[in-house]
């Protein structure tokens, strides 16, 4: 991840947007009423309680000291510590929603300290000094803690003052913007086919070269690939390849596919971009260099209409307002020995596209857990479970246990979830409807799959 900003005049003239959008802000009033699970309590304790109603003036008036007057003096003095200590006061735990956007930015210790601090106090919990600006977060979302008022304002603020390109992105949508925090790395906003372009961000690689299996000999069988199918082609994407650009934007069998793969969740999607309603252009994915509870933000560079990566739903931007919705193609997730002997006629991505670099995110950084906040994480399996996930007909997300689904379907035993039927492919597993009709399944870790599908049903029951 890349490094925070450390500057502390940097920071201060972020604080002065936070400071002005909370001044002249109105509390929204919202509250939690819906009772939390059992192992949210378990796990995080009971939540503080959240007051109603505007802001106090007594609480405008330490916002703009704490913020404003600190930026005019460019430091932090007395009068500042008593304004935070005014704004603890306040026990409004809505305002760390911002205290946490900021810490993301930060590295300066003892700021980072003094933020810490107020957040703890808000939420009425102690923060480990470790990982604090994650923990924090983590009991913001498994609290449902209401976002403060005009909140997209001040974190659009926040974020497009310190790192530019985003302007188009924070915008209103169905999306939740509390769940929005940084990946550590820019947006590629580049223009389409521009694969070869260099850029400060994770490149997508779009119309990527391709060779034939017998051609591809730097791949190991053992190495992790993941498979397409689409009108009869097939395609090989080389995990290897695709931690490094994590989207691509390819065309198989006549259809158009962008195809998003999250290092963090250990889910390859592929979405076709192609047969839209009248009026819209096919969308170009991009990666945005934010993310929402460790998955991925994929945006469409051309109308920078930012998608719901998980379900394939344009949440914000024109695309949203057309209410545009991608139809998923299957990945299977397998290795490339199997891969190849079982579809000989694949084509696969070149070594070249790898840019020179091998990562194993899954083994490596992503060993023992996710590294984001992600809040609250549903208890039925093991965070990093590898899942086959799918919706049936009726529109009921289901998972299924990928070990046990294929210990199953080699004893012959017959898997089906209404219209839903599991198959063995290649080493890996896919879902098709009662007909043979490929119903757009894939692979992921349970967390993630778990809660952009909070509803999920779990096989076995």
């Amino acid at each position: 991840m890349a490094s925070a900003i450390g500057s502390r005049s940097r920071l201060f003239l972020v604080a002065s947007w936070v400071a002005a959008s909370l001044f002249w802000s109105q509390s929204l009033g919202a509250q939690q009423t819906d009772p939390l699970p059992d192992y949210v309590i378990d796990q995080y304790g009971e939540p503080p309680a959240i007051p109603s109603g505007p802001f106090s003036d007594a609480l405008r008036k330490a916002v703009e000291v704490a913020f404003v007057d600190s930026i005019a003096q460019e430091a932090w003095g007395r009068d500042q510590t008593q304004a935070m200590e005014e704004i603890v006061a306040s026990k409004d735990p809505r305002i760390v929603w911002i205290i946490s956007d900021l810490m993301r930015f930060v590295s300066e210790p003892n700021l980072n300290a003094t933020l810490t601090k107020a957040a703890s106090s808000l939420l009425d919990t102690k923060i480990p000094r470790r990982n604090n600006w994650g923990a924090i977060t983590d009991h913001l979302i498994a609290w449902d803690i209401p976002a403060p008022p005009d909140y997209l304002k001040t974190k659009r603020a926040i974020f497009t003052t310190i790192l530019p390109g985003w302007d188009k992105i924070f915008v209103e949508g169905t999306i939740d913007w509390r769940h929005v925090s940084w990946g550590g790395v820019l947006i590629d906003d580049r223009a389409y086919d521009r694969t070869h372009d260099p850029c400060n961000c994770i490149p997508a690689a779009d119309n990527p070269q391709v060779s034939s299996a017998q051609d591809a000999t730097w791949l190991k069988d053992d190495d992790i690939v993941f498979g397409i199918e689409v009108n009869g082609e097939y395609r090989a994407y080389p995990r290897r390849i695709m931690e490094v650009r994590e989207m691509v934007n390819d065309t198989l069998g006549g259809r158009d596919l962008g195809i998003p793969y999250c290092t963090l969740c250990g889910a390859a999607q592929a979405y076709f971009t192609d047969e839209l309603p009248a009026g819209i252009k096919r969308p170009v994915l991009r990666t945005s260099g934010l993310l929402i509870r460790s998955n991925k933000v994929m945006y469409d560079v051309n109308t920078y209409s930012v998608f719901d990566t998980f379900l394939g739903h344009a949440v914000t931007g024109p695309l949203a307002k057309k209410k545009l919705k991608l139809k998923q193609a299957t990945v299977i997730t397998t290795d490339w020995g199997t891969w190849k002997r079982e579809h000989p006629e694949t084509t696969v991505l070149v070594e070249a596209l790898a840019l020179g670099r091998d990562f194993d995110f899954r083994n490596g950084r992503d060993a023992d857990g996710p590294i984001f906040p992600v809040g609250d994480v549903d208890p039925r399996l093991p965070v990093q479970e590898d899942i086959i996930g799918v919706v049936t007909a009726s529109g009921k997300p289901v998972a299924f246990q990928r070990s046990k689904a294929i210990a199953a379907l080699k004893r012959g035993k017959e898997i089906a979830y209404e219209n839903v039927r599991l198959q063995l492919d290649a080493g890996g597993v896919k879902a098709v409807g009662a007909d043979g009709s490929d119903l757009g399944s894939h692979q992921a870790f349970w967390f993630a799959w778990s809660q952009f599908h909070p509803q999920t049903e779990l096989w076995p029951g």
